[in-house]
């Protein structure tokens, strides 16, 4: 910070904005914590807690019964390890056909490029609607297939001129010096390019797998056997019932009404928030670089 920009935020009313300032931050910090702390300590406490205490952050007396309900439910489990694998396959694919898209678009020089960029910039306004894109996997017999879940959006055009203006900004000289060295375009691209672009390739990796954590629509549409529903579909339908019952999650154990609620959601939630630190080093720098040119 230059001299003049110290003085002017050090008099007293750049105190008092600074003070107002973290006051306001730290308030609706708290806003978006608090109901997950809530969410968190009710998936711990006893159903007689959760029914005559309004709101509490922290549990008087502790108990993991909703947990081993979850845990011993069958159901549970197979959506739970199926959405992991689906989270991983999919994020695979879509980062993958996003950077093998982008790439050529990077190139100024390739035939057809300004009407190829105009195509995807159409969909971004336009979009097929619901009824069209299930027409369509349903023609592909993709219904009650897992794949019905990764390759509707398999390339994300907003993802793609992100990461095309990336790799635009990226030095020249480093690909020809590799194509000079005998390389060809996929090997530039892998031995080269993706190395220098993680940054934005890692924002997008968790931009993916994040869209297809959370995605409900999806599985509802496609998804009829009920044996292949994901985590949100149990999710959902844990959520919505009036009362659990033990036929609900394939246990023989009664389930706590409440409290096994509170504890789906810190499950489903939990592996994005685990996820987030190892790729926050990059989300900021990936974000901006990839955004500056258009």
């Amino acid at each position: 910070m230059s001299a003049a920009a110290h003085k002017r935020f050090n008099t007293p009313a750049g105190r008092v904005f600074d003070v107002v300032n973290v006051l306001l931050l730290v308030g609706v910090g708290l806003l978006a914590v608090l109901p997950f702390v809530y969410v968190l300590a009710g998936s711990f406490a006893t159903e007689l807690e959760i029914t005559t205490r309004p709101f509490f952050l922290w549990p008087s007396e502790v108990t993991t019964a909703s947990y081993a309900s979850i845990l011993s439910s069958g159901a549970f489990v197979r959506a739970f390890v199926t959405t992991v694998l689906v989270t991983l396959v999919g994020t695979t694919i879509q980062l993958t056909l996003t950077a093998l898209m982008a790439y050529p678009l990077s190139k100024v020089d390739l035939p057809g490029r300004r009407t190829i960029l105009s195509l995807v910039i159409f969909t971004m306004v336009f979009s097929a609607g619901m009824i069209p894109t299930f027409l369509i996997v349903k023609e592909l017999g993709l219904l009650d297939s897992y794949w019905a879940l990764v390759l509707p959006m398999a390339i994300n055009p907003f993802s793609l001129i992100i990461i095309k203006n990336f790799f635009e900004q990226l030095p020249h000289e480093l690909e020809e010096s590799a194509r000079i060295d005998g390389a060809n375009e996929l090997q530039v691209l892998r031995h080269v390019v993706v190395p220098l672009s993680k940054p934005v390739l890692a924002t997008f990796a968790l931009f993916y797998a994040v869209g297809i954590w959370n995605d409900y629509m999806s599985p509802l549409l496609y998804l009829n056997d009920q044996s292949m529903w994901t985590l949100q579909m149990i999710l959902r339908q844990v959520t919505a019932s009036a009362s659990l019952t033990a036929e609900d999650l394939g246990t023989d154990v009664p389930p706590p009404a409440q409290g096994i609620k509170f504890a789906v959601v810190v499950i489903a939630t939990i592996p994005v928030l685990l996820a987030y630190p190892f790729l926050q080093k990059h989300f900021a720098k990936g974000m901006l670089i990839g955004s500056v040119k258009g």
